[in-house]
Order: C-alpha cells, then structure tokens, then sequence
C-alpha cells in the first residue's frame, strides 16, 4: 500500500478508512482470536489491569488509568501503539493528517478540490501516532488547542478574521492519533474546560473562531489519586466524558516484582559478569519495596514506585562491583553488608510522614531493610521466639554463647572473599546452623536471566534437579535467528512435567513461565 502515491490510486486499491477507535479494536480482536498478547512487557496486569484496559478498548472508549506512582501507567499507554495499522494514508502537507477519503480540514478539502484524484497522499507509521504531553500548570489551551497566528496572518495577508490564520495546537496536530495527557489533574481546571467539546462534541473553539473538526483522536490520561487533593483534581463534566477509569496496582508478589527489576534495570554487562547475585538476595530486595509500603513512617498515599527496586538493585550491584575492583579480584558473590549501598535509592524515593521524618530518611531506609530480613527469616531458619521458658533450649544457644565468649568479632565490608569466607568460617555453630537448616531447603524457585545461555543450563541440568523446582522464570533469547532452541527448551520442560506460558517480549526476547503440573 506504501507504493500508491496519489488519492485515484488509494480509491483504487480497495483501502476503506476506518477510526482509531476501530483501528485499536479491530487489532486487538485479531489478538486475542491469535491468544497474542497485547501488552507485552507488563507484568502482574494479566488478570486485573490488562482485561479491563482491553474491555474499554473493545468498547472504544477514552481511558483514564489511575494510579500511583509507578504502576506503569505511562508504559501501557505506549504499548497501545501496537495496536494501531502500521501505516495509514494522509493527505501529503496537511497540518492535521486529514485522511484523504475523509478530509475534515479546509486545506485538505481545496486541495482535493482542485487536484482531484490527483491529490498526492504521504503514509504514515504507527511510531508516529502517538503525541504525549505532560500537565503542568503552565500549559495553556493554546498549547493544547490552538491560537491565532499574527505571524502567519502577516505572510498569507488575511485578517484576523479569516480561520486560516490560526495555528493549531497539539490536540489537532494528533488528530487520527493516540494523545496521552500524563497527571491529568495538574491541568487547570479552566485548561480541562477547553477539553469537552473535543471529547464529546468533536469541534474545537479558538478566539471565537467555532471550528467544526471532527477529530478522530483515542484519548488517554494518567493520573495518580494523590492529585485529587493535593494539586487539583479533575473536574466532574470531564471525568464524566471519559468512558473507562483503570486502576493499577503494584507487583503482588515478589516473584512478580522481580521480574520487573531485572526487566527494567539498566545494568553494565561487566557488572553481572563481575557479580553472582543470589535469588535470596533478589527476594530481600524486593521485601523492602513490600515493607515501605506497609510501613508507619511512609506516606502510603504518595506510593512506593517500582523504580526504587530498579535502582536499588542497580546501586546493590554496584556496591559489590566496587569493592572488588579495589580488591583487584575479578568475580564476587554478593553479601549482605552491600545491601547498605541500596539505602541512597530508598531515602529519595520515599516520602516520609511527620514520624518518619522525626527518624530521618536513612534511618528508617534501615529500617526497612531490617525489617525484610525479619520477614524473610523464618523460610529459611527456625523462628525466633520472643517468648520461651528460661531453661528451654534453643537452636541459637550455641551460637550465642560464640558470641559471648569472644573479645571481638569484625567483618569489614572491603574484605577480599577468600578473607570474607574465613572470617566468617571461625564462626562455627553459623556453620553448623547452616548445614542444618538452610542446606536442605529445595529451590522451589529459579529465575534464569544469562543473556542466551538458558538453552544451555536448562539442557545439562541433571534430572533429579527438576524435582526441586517447582516454579521457573526463563528470560530467552535469539528466538528470531534460532528457534530450534526455543522449541528445544519447550520440549525439555514438557518432558519433566512442566506447563509453561510464554510471553513474547521483543521478536527476539520474552519470558518463559513455567510451573510443575505435579507441585
């Protein structure tokens, strides 16, 4: 279709216009019918967000999705675009992108007026039907809808009264585009009043010029429930001419969550090569992002965003990354004393309220990390009772009693490991602890993330070894340039009684979600 160059020739071809509305419906049917999914890259939606987000899709509604920070409100309204044509005619010079079998502009309509079947016409990609725009108080209906040009009126020499001296705004230079209005309710009220008519009526008023512009637009606002009372709010008549409201949520749990960080985290190749990150380690990570959100000190209104896990876990490994580098050694395995370097992502992520901050950020940033622990404690150790009788003995005695006995016991953070591994090796009741509790624990749970070889790990796993996994999540890739690997990784799981789901990520990358149909 990219190869017809003129308005005859797209007559010809059979092309019949349709809205976006129907553009996005229409795709959107076509995958589901395919069991395609249709936002990719979103983790934990599939049965909440994501259903209702393609309900008002399918209804060929505005969509307002609320929630708080960082629920990846801004990422599913980009992920849309994937669900529009890929290209789509316009009438070539039009300001507006008037579709040439349906021109709503007075410049389109002359053109077509005077050229006729010869009207030229340009195609255009999906990549550049989305407009965005950022509410903040300063925006102002010009910027949104438009105004009249002095410059303009001075080159064409019209007066002020002809409509061709307006400049249009950002609103229908969008037009047959998907238009995203982030933190709808930083816009001043009187700049939400300029948006009615364009939601329900499809006319645009600019200087008292009345222009009769049925825009053919998919609106999508974002907007955080704090807004409603702490900068503004979103007036009664235009959350009235939005057809659906989604709410998002965070990750739910914390395999969820950690998928998501090592998604989203921007990572130097030489620091996961450098850095053995243990799946513990990754499960600590992410309590403390659950812990802020049920903590005292934080406002729970203003949210904890998935970006504080994103950068702690980029700080975490940086931390060990460091401290091998200035030991001169090549390989490291994460440990707990690098979990102080996260405390920086925490404090600044975080809004305290008046205790927190009577305690200070980093203060209860500890906190939070000390309080993971706690809650994480108990899966791999026996419990620590508060309570107990004073004769009865406990798992810890002997450990204790180490302790008691020793002048002194020191662990700095900027120890090589074979020194790392000594130190901590003089403590013998750890070690025998360990031996008897934490060794027989099954790994129930892996995450393979190691950038291709997946193929390779998963093949020369020894049997037995399955036994023990219950859940996987396997990031694969080269599945465009080898898909016998994929195929291959299927059968394997298949053979060992796992059901799987995949999720297609780029045509190259995506998750492998596997479960033992047996567990």
């Amino acid at each position: 279709m990219e190869k017809v160059k003129t308005l005859g020739e797209l007559k010809s071809s059979g092309y019949k216009s349709k809205s976006i509305k129907d553009e996005l419906r229409d795709n959107l049917i076509a995958k589901i019918k395919k069991k395609e999914a249709s936002f990719t890259g979103i983790h934990g939606y599939d049965d909440t967000v994501i259903p209702e987000l393609e309900r008002a899709i399918l209804s060929k509604h505005n969509i307002n999705l609320l929630g708080l920070r960082g629920q990846a409100k801004t990422r599913l309204a980009r992920l849309m675009l994937n669900l529009l044509d890929e290209y789509i005619p316009a009438v070539k010079g039009s300001e507006i992108s008037d579709d040439p079998l349906n021109p709503i502009s007075r410049y389109a309509k002359e053109l077509i007026a005077e050229k006729g079947d010869q009207t030229p016409i340009t195609w255009i990609h999906r990549s550049e039907r989305f407009f965005e725009k950022l509410a903040t108080p300063d925006v102002t209906v010009a910027d949104l809808i438009g105004d009249v040009d002095p410059i303009k009126a001075a080159n064409l020499k019209l007066s002020y009264a002809d409509d061709r001296v307006i400049h249009f705004g950002m609103i229908p230079r969008a037009n047959r585009s998907i238009f995203v209005i982030n933190e709808l309710p930083d816009l001043q009220a009187r700049i939400q009043v300029a948006l009615f008519n364009i939601l329900q009526e499809g006319d645009i008023q600019i200087r008292g010029f009345k222009l009769r512009l049925p825009l053919d637009m998919q609106f999508v606002f974002t907007a955080n429930p704090e807004d409603y009372t702490n900068r503004g709010s979103i007036v009664t008549p235009l959350k009235d001419r939005i057809g659906s409201q989604i709410l998002t949520h965070y990750p739910e749990t914390i395999e969820i969550a950690k998928t998501i960080t090592q998604q989203e985290a921007k990572l130097d190749s030489r620091q996961t090569d450098m850095v053995y990150v243990p799946e513990l380690a990754k499960d600590l990570l992410e309590q403390i992002g659950f812990e802020a959100r049920e903590s005292e000190f934080i406002d729970e209104k203003s949210g904890i965003s998935a970006r504080m896990s994103i950068t702690a876990y980029e700080n975490l490994l940086s931390t060990a990354e460091r401290r091998t580098l200035k030991n001169g050694e090549d390989k490291t395995l994460l440990r707990f004393g690098d979990f102080m370097g996260v405390i920086p992502s925490v404090t600044g992520k975080v809004e305290l309220v008046y205790e927190g901050e009577q305690e200070g950020a980093a203060a209860v940033a500890t906190q939070l990390l000390g309080d993971a622990v706690k809650t994480l404690f108990p899966n791999y150790f026996p419990k620590i009772e508060k309570l107990q009788r004073p004769d009865e003995k406990t798992p810890y005695d002997d450990l204790k009693e180490w302790f008691f006995e020793q002048t002194g016991f020191e662990l700095p953070d900027d120890l090589t490991d074979e020194d790392y591994k000594k130190r901590l090796d003089e403590v013998g009741p750890l070690n025998e602890l360990i031996k008897k509790h934490f060794n027989n624990l099954a790994p129930s749970y892996i995450s393979i993330d190691t950038e291709g070889s997946e193929y390779e790990i998963i093949r020369n796993l020894p049997s037995e070894y399955f036994q023990k996994i219950d859940k996987m999540i396997i990031e694969y890739h080269m599945a465009d340039t080898h898909p016998e690997l994929l195929d291959e990784l299927k059968q394997i799981l298949k053979s060992q009684n796992y059901e799987f789901e995949i999720k297609t990520l780029f045509k190259d990358i995506g998750f492998l979600y596997a479960i033992r149909s047996d567990s």
